[in-house]
């Protein structure tokens, strides 16, 4: 038996334990999981500086380093997720459907765990937290296989959290941590079928096309984000820059950060000044085609490589287009399904793009950096889902989650 098979071995022991744990027992071992994270935030901190200070002798890009890095505020970030899953309703159990067959049987749809999830993920620590919680929350076994950069971080936050569920009498292989970093033991863990149910990667294009292609286990899908952001012909552009400013500097290293821009032509000579302003505050370099190069003369030509990409850095890419019909064509030919916004004043071209372009999450007048479990009001996420099997957009409690019918009757019998 491998190490791989004996912790799949024991995330099953473990789902069919945690399917009998009352919501109670869940929040308070959850609670308490929150506190202890907040008590060993210290011990959690170290373990990243480590992560940190290979990651910068390694020349990890400033926007991985990003995403790598946990501060206090993070961790309490973490925490606070934690208790958010807490408070949000148990939805285990819960009826979906009920009806009655005209020969008498009774029907109900039920909504039940998913079983033992395993998550691939790549230099996000806080995911190690969010994954337990919402797995815990929903009664399935978790088996968790992060990036070697953020190794060091995951085997501490895993430490913090098996002491508080063994503290809270509840079985430790409720989640388990890969700490192997060799590929083949990923490449081993995708063809765990008979233990794991689904496997969920969270992390780069390279990292989701490899488990996407290689794995026997049922995937569900998180994808890149190349978000792109509309600015239409009757747009206030004040908000534009703002909106814009936010989604493409507020952290780069994100999958909801805004790398596109698409202008309407009629409004690049009050708006293209303004934003470049503001976004030449933080270096941000801008690429774009003609029609922003006549505006902008400092602009560095788009390539059509550029309208597709998804930079996590100081750059953004800069379309020219005629009209909404042109955006929204663009869109969904170099978006990622993830996240896409319009900014107007016009409602019947604001309501042509939420229901033309295709993506996860379609916003009108607001910042792409809201595409996240935590905004909202998951708690946490698992990651965003750019599929449109069983799951898409943030996935909370409910996409980590399936059905079952039971079925009573009083001797019926089929003629």
């Amino acid at each position: 038996m491998t190490d791989l098979q004996a912790m799949g071995k024991a995330a099953v022991a473990a789902k069919y334990l945690l399917q009998k744990a009352s919501t109670e027992e869940k929040n308070k071992a959850l609670h308490h999981a929150a506190q202890c994270l907040l008590t060993c935030k210290q011990e959690i901190l170290e373990a990243n500086a480590r992560d940190i200070a290979n990651g910068e002798k390694n020349g990890m890009h400033p926007g991985m380093i990003d995403r790598l890095r946990l501060t206090p505020e993070r961790i309490e970030g973490m925490a606070e997720g934690l208790r958010q899953i807490e408070e949000l309703p148990d939805c285990i159990g819960e009826v979906m459907e009920r009806f009655e067959r005209p020969n008498g049987l009774k029907i109900e749809k039920r909504r039940v765990p998913l079983g033992v999830i395993g998550i691939i993920y790549e230099s996000r620590p806080n995911v190690t937290a969010d994954a337990f919680g919402l797995c815990f929350k929903t009664g399935n076994a978790v088996i968790l296989k992060g990036g070697s950069d953020a190794i060091n971080s995951n085997i501490a936050i895993v430490r913090v959290l098996r002491a508080a569920l063994a503290e809270s009498g509840i079985t430790e292989d409720a989640i388990q941590l890969i700490a192997d970093t060799d590929r083949a033991v990923t490449a081993e863990f995708m063809k765990l079928k008979d233990y794991v149910d689904v496997l969920i990667p969270r992390g780069g294009a390279g990292l989701i096309r490899s488990v996407v292609e290689n794995s026997t286990i049922p995937v569900i899908e998180t994808g890149t984000g190349n978000c792109h952001i509309y600015v239409d012909k009757e747009a206030d552009v004040d908000m534009a820059v703002k909106i814009i400013f936010n989604a493409k500097t507020q952290r780069i290293g994100v999958c909801n950060a805004c790398e596109s821009l698409v202008v309407h032509r009629d409004i690049r000579e009050a708006l293209l000044p303004k934003l470049a302003e503001a976004l030449r505050t933080k270096n941000v370099e801008m690429r774009g085609d003609e029609g922003i190069q006549e505006i902008l003369t400092d602009c560095v030509p788009a390539t059509k490589e550029d309208y597709g990409k998804e930079y996590l850095d100081y750059i953004i890419s800069m379309k020219t287009v005629n009209n909404v019909e042109e955006a929204i064509a663009h869109i969904n030919r170099y978006n990622t399904k993830h996240s896409d916004c319009i900014i107007t004043k016009n409602a019947k071209n604001a309501a042509k793009f939420l229901n033309e372009v295709d993506a996860a999450c379609v916003y009108v007048n607001a910042s792409t950096r809201f595409t996240d479990g935590f905004e909202f009001g998951f708690g946490a996420e698992i990651g965003i889902s750019t599929q449109k099997l069983h799951a898409r957009g943030p996935m909370g409690l409910k996409e980590l989650t399936s059905y079952k019918y039971t079925i009573c009757g009083n001797g019926q019998i089929r003629g």
